[in-house]
C-alpha cells in the first residue's frame, strides 16, 4: 500500500486544506516535520503506541539556489550612507542593519540582543547573539560595526542598562523601553531603501543574505560562512552563493542585437 500523502494525512486529520491556498512545498515539509516530532513525542511517553506520520510522504522539494532579495556591494554601500546619524533614530537603524550584514545574523537573533551582549574582549567589540533554542552565538565586530555600535549606544545613554533591550524604540520619555519588533525592522530598513533608491524589493533577511552574499564573491570559505551564519549544514549556506549569476550576466551581455 502507497503511504498517504500529506495532503491527504492532513484531511484524516479533519483539517481543512483550502483549495488554491496551500502552503508551499517547503512550509509543508516543515509542518510535517513537526507533526513527526509531536508524534515521536507522544510515542516516547506512551501516550500512543506508533507514530501515525512516519509512513506519511511530504511533497518533492530541492532548492539550489535562494530566492531571497540581496543588494551587491555598491548598492549595500549606498543603502548604509544614505541612512540619516543625526538622530537617535538613524544611529539605532545603521546599527541594527550593520549587524546583520557584517555578522551574518538571523533578524531575531539581533533584536533578542541585550545591551550587555555588546562586550569588548582581547581589545575588540563582539556581539551575543541570540538564537534558536536558547542557544547563543558569538561573533566579532570589524571596526566599522564597532563604530556603528559604539555611536548610537554613546548617544541613547543605555551603555548601563545592561539587561535591557539593545535595540529599542525611540522618542518614548516614560516607561519601560520597549524592544523593536520585526515588523518595525522591516519597516525600518523599507524607509531606508526608499531613500537610497534601492529598488531591489529587500526585507529583513536580505541584510543577512547580502553579507553572506558579499562575503562568498570575496573568496570567502563556505565552510567558515557556515560557521559564521550559525548553519547547521553547508547546503543551506550555499543558497546564498549568488557568484554564478554575475556569469550569467556576463554571458547574456554577449548578445550583440
Amino acid at each position: 500500500m502507497k503511504p498517504p500523502h500529506v495532503a491527504a494525512y492532513i484531511e484524516m486529520l479533519g483539517l481543512p486544506v483550502p483549495e488554491g491556498q496551500g502552503l508551499s512545498k517547503p512550509s509543508v515539509k516543515q509542518h510535517l516535520a513537526a507533526l513527526r516530532m509531536l508524534f515521536d513525542w507522544l510515542v516516547i511517553g506512551h501516550v500512543i503506541e506508533a507514530n501515525p506520520a512516519h509512513a506519511v510522504r511530504g511533497p518533492k522539494f530541492s532548492q539550489r539556489k535562494g530566492r531571497t532579495p540581496v543588494l551587491d556591494r555598491d548598492e549595500a554601500r549606498a543603502f548604509i550612507a544614505a541612512i540619516d546619524t543625526g538622530s537617535l533614530t538613524g544611529l539605532r537603524d545603521r546599527a541594527l542593519i550593520g549587524v546583520m550584514i557584517y555578522t551574518f545574523a538571523r533578524v531575531g537573533a539581533v533584536l533578542q540582543m541585550k545591551v550587555g551582549d555588546y562586550f569588548s574582549q582581547a581589545r575588540r567589540g563582539w556581539v551575543r547573539l541570540h538564537e534558536k533554542g536558547g542557544k547563543y552565538h558569538e561573533a566579532p565586530c570589524i571596526p566599522k560595526l564597532e563604530t556603528y555600535l559604539d555611536e548610537y549606544i554613546a548617544a541613547s545613554g543605555i551603555a548601563d542598562d545592561k539587561d535591557g533591550p539593545l535595540f529599542r524604540t525611540t522618542g518614548r520619555s516614560t516607561g519601560a523601553p520597549h524592544r523593536l519588533t520585526q515588523q518595525d525592522a522591516y519597516r525600518l530598513i523599507q524607509r531606508h531603501a526608499k531613500r537610497a533608491g534601492i529598488k531591489t524589493r529587500v526585507g529583513n533577511h536580505s541584510m543577512r543574505a547580502t553579507g553572506i552574499t558579499d562575503y562568498l564573491k570575496s573568496d570567502g570559505s563556505l565552510a567558515e560562512a557556515r560557521k559564521m551564519a550559525n548553519h547547521a549544514d553547508t547546503r543551506t549556506t550555499q543558497l546564498y552563493d549568488r557568484r554564478s549569476d554575475a556569469a550569467s550576466l556576463d554571458e547574456y551581455g554577449k548578445v550583440g542585437i
